[in-house]
């Protein structure tokens, strides 16, 4: 997770993740000899647009280990378990400069691009 959510301290993350947690945020992970080579936060959300269905806040596949399919593979178990549990999607969002994630959404995994998210700091 280090890889994908640097501004974060391992204190910070902790502390966030035990209240993620308690709002029902899960890990996935894909191992390869004993070591995580790619991870997923998600949780399962209900609203009017997407109706019942798991949103990814966080995917990321170790540097070393990218571009062998990983991803990939666990993105394809995240969305066969969200099916057979009752979802209508799987959604994400990901960041505007991520131009490599985006190809990678659409071009291998089908996704469609169909919004856009908004923020105001305060």
């Amino acid at each position: 997770m280090n890889q994908l959510r640097t501004e974060l301290t391992q204190k910070t993350y902790l502390e966030l993740l035990e209240e993620m947690r308690k709002d029902g945020y899960s890990l996935y992970a894909l191992y390869k000899d004993n070591r995580i080579v790619s991870l997923a936060g998600l949780s399962w959300r209900v609203n009017f647009y997407n109706k019942r269905h798991v949103f990814i806040y966080d995917l990321v596949t170790d540097t070393a280990y990218r571009s062998f399919g990983f991803g990939e593979k666990l993105l394809s178990y995240i969305h066969n378990w969200a099916k057979e549990n009752g979802a209508a999607y799987v959604a994400l969002e990901s960041g505007i400069q991520r131009n490599n994630a985006h190809c990678f959404y659409e071009e291998k995994l089908d996704y469609d691009k169909w919004c856009y998210s908004f923020r105001k700091t305060l």
